[in-house]
């Protein structure tokens, strides 16, 4: 299964923010999108979740252009971890995780038993059962994540979008949703993750897309263009890649040249 843009261009209204894009996802990879604030990673996602209709060109799951696709069909398959996180209302956590069940809901449809149970399986996939009876508005920033990232788990999709999923997150947190992702990935889960630190990528061992001066450049994880320049020229600031070896270990590093 595939989720992919073709010749796309995308935007809002009639105003292009990019175009000439063909992008795919496939199960069971990690693709990390990464670009300077306001390079159009949340639009080029909306357009793939079908929030934005492209201006041109096509956006298709499995094949299937997704204007064919019923909205409840389509998030069956494509979950959405959006930056903002804040509920208006102090949902207990439990109930937070069972409304990325509603795709499988018929229109006036209840959660049933098989619902709550993948709830609880959800849960325990996390490793946040601790969490089930807790007031969603009152936890930390990392255990907020963690829950909208249950939620979009019970919507047993095959693809997760995350749109920069550890922003604002300690160095602790970041870790455990990083852990999060290689888990999903070896679950055959596709992910399109939006990051602002390129260690990401090689943590992850992920594909890139990046937005750069209203251009799309894609780069495989260990093709050797993902240099101090292609970083420098992304981000207009000046950084070094090096390797780091260590016993039984061995990933590349981004750090910042400070002159």
């Amino acid at each position: 299964m595939m989720l992919e843009i073709t010749n796309g261009t995308i935007g809002y209204g009639k105003k292009a923010i990019l175009s000439d894009i063909n992008l795919s996802i496939k199960k069971g990879e990690v693709v990390s999108v990464l670009g300077k604030n306001g390079a159009g990673k949340t639009t080029l996602f909306k357009s793939l979740l079908g929030l934005l209709p492209v201006l041109s060109g096509s956006v298709s799951l499995n094949g299937k252009d997704i204007k064919e696709w019923g909205k409840r069909e389509y998030a069956r398959s494509v979950a959405y971890i959006p930056q903002a996180k804040t509920l208006p209302f102090p949902y207990k956590v439990s109930d937070v995780i069972l409304f990325g069940r509603a795709a499988h809901l018929s229109f006036f449809g209840h959660p049933g038993k098989k619902d709550r149970e993948i709830v609880e399986r959800t849960l325990d996939r996390l490793k946040i059962n601790d969490l089930r009876d807790k007031i969603y508005t009152n936890l930390s920033g990392g255990e907020q994540q963690m829950v909208i990232i249950a939620r979009a788990l019970a919507q047993e999709p095959d693809f997760l979008i995350m749109d920069e999923p550890t922003s604002n997150l300690d160095f602790g947190n970041q870790i455990k949703i990083l852990h999060q992702v290689l888990q999903l990935r070896k679950e055959g889960i596709g992910i399109l993750m939006a990051t602002h630190s390129p260690d990401h990528v090689f943590l992850c061992e992920s594909k890139v897309v990046a937005i750069h001066r209203d251009k799309v450049i894609q780069a495989e994880y260990k093709n050797e263009s993902l240099d101090d320049s292609f970083f420098s020229d992304i981000y207009d600031a000046k950084v070094k890649i090096k390797d780091l070896d260590g016993k039984g270990y061995h990933r590349k590093v981004c750090f910042p040249v400070l002159e």
